[in-house]
């Protein structure tokens, strides 16, 4: 069992991470065995973001006063939390992808860019292409009236050189 200030150093040290953060996933991990929880710490870590076990009661008074205390409030079972300063949406995508090969591994609540989500929204954010992929499209979007422009005004000078060719070679502009 852990001592006090054992606890207290978990207190501040899950508050500092809190402070710092506005995308947590929640989670129960009942029946997990270690080498599945080594492995979904891999995995957490490959998309940018951390995972920690939480006792309920530090978790919420950890939370007061920050956008993350509307989920972490009233936790019940054992409790997970996952969390990033980054891309939600990759977080998202491999918590989703272990779920659902991991039964013990399921999904109570979530906090993105400071709004609560529900687990269906996680399920939708989990789905949503990633903030690179959207940026391309984004920028496709805005290059293409500019290309197409561009080829449009090079279009009316090339057709007009077709024309006048033609007419050089046939002769009516020769003589």
């Amino acid at each position: 069992m852990k001592n006090r200030n054992d606890k207290k150093k978990d207190f501040e040290k899950l508050r500092q991470a809190l402070q710092k953060v506005d995308n947590v996933f929640v989670a129960g991990y009942e029946k997990m065995t270690v080498d599945q929880d080594y492995n979904l710490r891999k995995i957490v870590r490959g998309a940018g973001g951390s995972y920690q076990v939480v006792k309920n009661n530090i978790a919420a008074i950890a939370s007061e006063g920050l956008s993350s205390n509307e989920v972490l409030k009233s936790l019940r079972g054992m409790t997970s939390i996952a969390y990033t300063a980054g891309d939600p949406v990759a977080l998202a995508k491999a918590l989703q992808a272990y779920a659902k090969t991991n039964a013990a591994f399921t999904f109570k609540a979530g906090l993105v860019e400071g709004r609560a989500i529900n687990v269906k929204e996680i399920s939708d954010l989990a789905s949503m292409p990633s903030k690179e992929v959207m940026f391309s499209k984004l920028l496709y979007v805005i290059n293409a009236p500019a290309t197409q422009l561009a080829t449009v005004v090079n279009a009316v000078g090339r057709n007009l050189a077709v024309v006048v060719d033609q007419g050089v070679q046939g002769g009516k502009f020769a003589e």
